[in-house]
């Protein structure tokens, strides 16, 4: 047995990894709503592709019956009907909650960024559960303003970080609590994907495709007319009125297992090495470094980088692997007074690397059984985690308590990308920067539509 690994159990890893001080609060509320049939009555805002697949896991639970569908689309309503044709269909999701809010007890949220806290907010003020997809939130602002509903009201919620609930996370928490690296000093993170675009921004207009509702698609994002590629379907991320850029889409789901396992807070101090702002698209290359107080796990303080676009930061002394080893595309690797721990995303074991060498761990001990290799089942834990929490059989573990602080540490590096190469320093405590001319992009102004 590795001396470095301490024993940690099961509920007392559970308590760490950062579940809901309320998460029960709501469940009885719920029950009593359901239907005679014991059931969670569920409404989908969202189909499109992560939309249906949303859907899909969630439904997969026994105990959920799938009430509304809603999307700006009718394509994506007519492809979710098929499915779930006994469900109510809407176009606008203010709609569907106003008419049937006695008729459900959560709500899905799995449209563009820039409508999540707009639906979920308007959910979680009649009560309802809300899972709701990442980034959790398009601003700062919102990410505060649903963490803050949330607990006042005793709500159940779940942020859409799947992997969060798989195998390989939990154990590389399980490995960095023990103390299998030591005290923590720097993490570097990466994505090769590319959720940016340095072009200038498109004029003219193009035909609003046929059953699209243009303006429920844009929502309380500013008024621009539709242009084919670069929207609606599929390229939204990369545009600043709707995404968050890869750093938004890949950054959370990479950034969540350290974030967890450190038990961070937001940073103190954030830069992004990028290329001047466009003002319509993201770079499509970050360099963001992040200064983070000390916690139990780290040193005195963490310095977190992360680096998107094609192409993954090997030159670095930190990310050399034994035998000329290539880096995984993406992942993330740990820095402590130990040694370092690889974490690949996703579905690969976490690595331990001492003085240069690969060395053997020892997982047994912490009684998460056999690794899982099976995607399609790894995934739906997640979802179904949080239909048990609506039910009151256990607990969620990305409610927004959480999930809205690692949005939060996410959205800062988004807009640093508008100050390139500038430290911006961040005080949490007043939520805002000292840098006075950042601040206004923590919030932005929704359009009456």
């Amino acid at each position: 047995m590795n001396k470095n690994l301490q024993f940690i159990d099961r509920r007392d890893f559970l308590k760490r990894s950062a579940l809901g001080a309320a998460g029960l609060a709501l469940a009885p509320s719920l029950l009593a709503k359901a239907q005679a049939n014991g059931k969670l009555r569920i409404a989908q805002i969202g189909l499109g592709a992560m939309g249906m697949e949303d859907l899909k896991a969630i439904a997969s639970h026994s105990l959920v019956e799938v009430v509304a569908l809603c999307d700006v689309d009718s394509r994506a309503i007519d492809n979710a009907k098929k499915l779930y044709p006994q469900a109510k269909t809407f176009g606008d999701y203010r709609v569907l909650l106003k008419e049937l809010e006695d008729d459900i007890d959560a709500v899905v949220v799995s449209t563009p960024d820039h409508t999540h806290a707009p639906a979920s907010l308007m959910a979680m003020k009649m009560d309802k559960a809300v899972y709701c997809q990442k980034p959790l939130t398009h601003h700062v602002s919102e990410a505060r303003e649903m963490k803050k509903v949330a607990e006042k009201k005793g709500l159940v919620t779940q942020m859409g970080i799947q992997v969060h609930s798989f195998y390989d996370y939990k154990l590389a928490t399980l490995l960095i609590q023990s103390g299998i690296i030591g005290k923590v000093h720097a993490v570097r993170a990466w994505s090769p994907k590319n959720w940016g675009f340095d072009g200038p921004e498109p004029t003219g207009s193009d035909p609003i495709p046929e059953g699209l509702d243009w303006n429920l698609w844009l929502g309380t994002a500013p008024e621009r007319p539709f242009k084919e590629g670069y929207y609606h379907p599929g390229n939204w991320r990369k545009v600043m009125d709707f995404g968050c850029g890869t750093l938004g889409d890949m950054g959370v789901h990479i950034f969540d297992t350290p974030y967890n396992a450190l038990e961070l807070d937001v940073p103190r101090t954030i830069r992004n090495e990028c290329r001047q702002p466009t003002g319509f698209g993201f770079p499509e290359h970050n360099v963001v470094t992040y200064e983070f107080p000390s916690t139990p796990f780290t040193a005195e303080t963490l310095t977190w980088v992360w680096y998107d676009g094609p192409g993954a930061p090997s030159d670095h002394p930190d990310l050399q692997l034994p035998n000329g080893d290539q880096l995984p595309d993406q992942g993330a690797m740990f820095m402590g007074e130990k040694g370092r721990l690889l974490l690949p995303h996703f579905m690969q074991l976490p690595r331990l690397i001492v003085d240069g060498q690969y060395k053997e761990m020892d997982i047994a001990q912490f009684n998460l059984g056999e690794p899982v290799k099976d995607y399609a089942e790894e995934s739906k834990k997640h979802y179904h985690e949080f239909v048990d929490a609506c039910l009151g059989k256990t607990e969620c573990s990305a409610p927004f308590s959480y999930s809205a602080r690692l949005t939060e540490t996410i959205l800062l590096g988004v807009i640093a990308g508008r100050f390139p190469n500038q430290t911006l320093n961040w005080d949490s405590k007043k939520a805002r920067f000292a840098e006075k001319e950042a601040n206004k992009f923590l919030k932005g102004k929704y359009r009456k539509f």
